[in-house]
């Protein structure tokens, strides 16, 4: 390291012995200047090893200069679609500057990261060697988060452990290490620990690990000097921002799990409030916070109540003793409750799929306060109180007359399923025929593991394409992950031969079988249980009671089943199993 500083060193005098006046006074600041610039990215505080002067020029200069504009060149790089165009860079006359070259290497580790033939190619290439030589020499102007993402596409190409490329990138690591912000280490760590390991970095690796447990313990020691109140004003300043500082955070929720201080209800409110904004999920935060909460329940206003709930139901967290208490509360102040406090309640309950001991006296109340008032509600507020009705079994007939001219058409739809499939005696209206077409697919969302094995798994037991259907859309406003239908015999029968009332508009023409039945498989995501519990959200309960009214047999995939599963003959028994289960409990009936 000392050679390194001594290489710098020499480079920095000789730009200073070009760029100095004749002046003394003019020829230290430029020195301070050049040695800002230079050594900015690789020393703690460079100023210290200047003359006075120089120093107090120095502070006065910009501490941080701003991030260069995107150019051109920048451009092609996000947007090549190979090597080739990439490496044709070198040699086109754009002159890569300051971490454009790194940027390149960055890209083409994507572009390589499922070919490692083609990775092997590349690493000997000539104009590839030609650019990992211009990185180095340009190393210090590399900006930290591409610098990351430099030492860890590195690793993914694979470079030769002694590679003098490799080598110089992990020492300006090491260089910055202290003035790298959080994120940049804790993604050294989670993308590349298993690489330091492999090619003998472990010195880079230890050094880096450190470094995060530093932070760790430097963040404890400055929240444990706060009062409940500052606390309150971080947490909430947090939220404001919408800033999500996972150290901060933990260190907070630590020392409001360790310390026994007493919390004020404004703090508690604050703090429910700025979990639930930044969605912060700690188990033993929020059972101190309900139990904290529930003695003061009695004390609180209908908005506190309602912004309480509105919280609590954002992290997915529910606390029996504490909704119990926020449904007396909304009971208790019937004549004087807001509507909008009522609407966010009861859209709480609806989240969390909760209801109150006393169902009847609170619902009664619910229709009571709608039945004057729902038609003049703003009217996305409208639809989703109908929605929050529907998936509490709560809807009455005349309250599902179909809400015009809203934007949210999901929920329409799952209002107009409630009217048809668990509402006969309601008339209309109805959404027409035309508006039940789910029109062209929107784009698919990233593919969950879960939803990749359970299609693979069950395509291997269908045999044949004409026998499943995969990511249904129906007229009811659900995706269904798969639908199968079996006869008496449980084998699979063609699915285009027969009528699919469920689909927009319906299809095929013959009738199934009176022993046929039709199976939906519905996949359960960590996301679609309330936190620390096997019961699912209110949205997955309304999806899953559709799918049976409209006369589906369900099979149940939960995640934490699924995981359970290690070879893919046990996935295939599994289904199996699921399905026979079904048919089982239906003819029980």
């Amino acid at each position: 390291m000392a050679a390194r500083l001594v290489k710098r060193c020499a480079c920095l005098l000789r730009e200073a012995a070009h760029l100095a006046p004749a002046g003394p006074p003019a020829g230290r600041l430029s020195l301070a200047r050049v040695a800002r610039k230079t050594l900015t990215s690789s020393a703690t505080s460079p100023s210290s090893h200047l003359p006075a002067s120089s120093s107090q020029h120095l502070e006065k200069e910009q501490a941080i200069t701003p991030y260069p504009e995107r150019q051109g060149v920048d451009e092609l790089i996000r947007k090549a679609t190979g090597p080739e165009e990439l490496l044709e860079l070198l040699g086109g006359g754009h002159g890569l500057q300051q971490d454009q070259a790194a940027l390149v290497v960055i890209r083409l580790s994507r572009l390589l990261s499922e070919k490692p033939e083609d990775r092997a190619l590349l690493v000997q290439d000539a104009r590839f060697q030609q650019l990992l030589q211009l990185v180095n020499s340009q190393i210090t102007a590399v900006w930290h988060g591409t610098l990351v993402k430099l030492l860890r596409s590195l690793y993914t190409l694979a470079l030769p452990a002694t590679s003098k490329e490799l080598l110089s990138v992990e020492q300006e690591v090491r260089w910055r290490m202290r003035r790298l912000k959080f994120k940049h280490l804790a993604f050294l760590a989670e993308s590349s620990a298993a690489y330091m390991q492999e090619r003998g970095s472990r010195e880079l690796l230890a050094e880096l690990l450190l470094n995060l447990e530093r932070r760790w313990v430097e963040c404890l020691d400055l929240v444990e000097q706060f009062r409940p109140e500052e606390l309150q004003r971080v947490l909430v300043a947090l939220a404001a921002q919408n800033r999500r500082s996972l150290p901060l955070l933990r260190a907070i929720s630590y020392h409001l799990v360790q310390k026994p201080f007493p919390l004020t209800k404004g703090v508690l409110l604050d703090l429910a409030y700025a979990y639930g904004k930044l969605g912060f999920h700690q188990t033993q935060v929020f059972q101190r916070l309900a139990a904290d909460l529930l003695p003061h329940v009695p004390s609180l206003t209908s908005g506190e109540v309602a912004r309480c709930a509105k919280s609590f139901a954002l992290l997915k967290w529910l606390n029996l003793p504490l909704f119990e208490a926020f449904a007396q509360h909304v009971l208790s102040r019937a004549q004087s409750i807001a509507m909008s406090d009522l609407c966010n309640v009861l859209l709480a309950f609806a989240r969390l799929n909760f209801r109150p001991e006393q169902e009847e006296a609170f619902f009664n109340l619910v229709h009571e306060k709608l039945g004057s008032q729902l038609a003049d509600l703003d009217p996305a507020l409208q639809v989703d109180v109908l929605w929050a009705l529907c998936v509490l079994q709560q809807a009455r007939a005349s309250e599902l007359q179909s809400p015009r001219g809203q934007s949210t058409f999901q929920k329409l739809l799952h209002i107009n399923a409630t009217a048809r499939l668990e509402h006969p005696e309601y008339t209309g209206p109805l959404l027409p025929a035309s508006a039940l077409d789910p029109g062209p697919p929107a784009p698919e969302r990233k593919v969950t593991p879960l939803q990749k094995e359970l299609q693979e798994t069950l395509k291997g037991l269908l045999g044949a394409a004409d026998r499943g259907r995969f990511s249904v859309a129906t007229q009811y406003g659900w995706v269904l992950d798969a639908e199968v239908l079996l006869d008496a015999e449980g084998q699979f029968l063609p699915l285009r031969d027969f009528v699919a009332p469920h689909l927009s508009p319906p299809s095929g023409g013959q009738l199934l079988p009176p022993t046929a039945k039709r199976l939906a498989f519905l996949r359960w995501e960590f996301s679609s249980f309330t936190s620390r519990s096997k019961d699912l959200l209110g949205h997955f309960v309304l999806a899953r009671r559709h799918v049976l009214a409209a006369g589906f047999l369900v099979v149940d995939v939960p995640y934490y089943e699924w995981l359970e599963l290690r070879s893919q003959w046990q996935k295939a028994a599994y289904l199996q199993d699921k399905m026979r289960k079904s048919v089982a409990e239906e003819l029980a009936k």
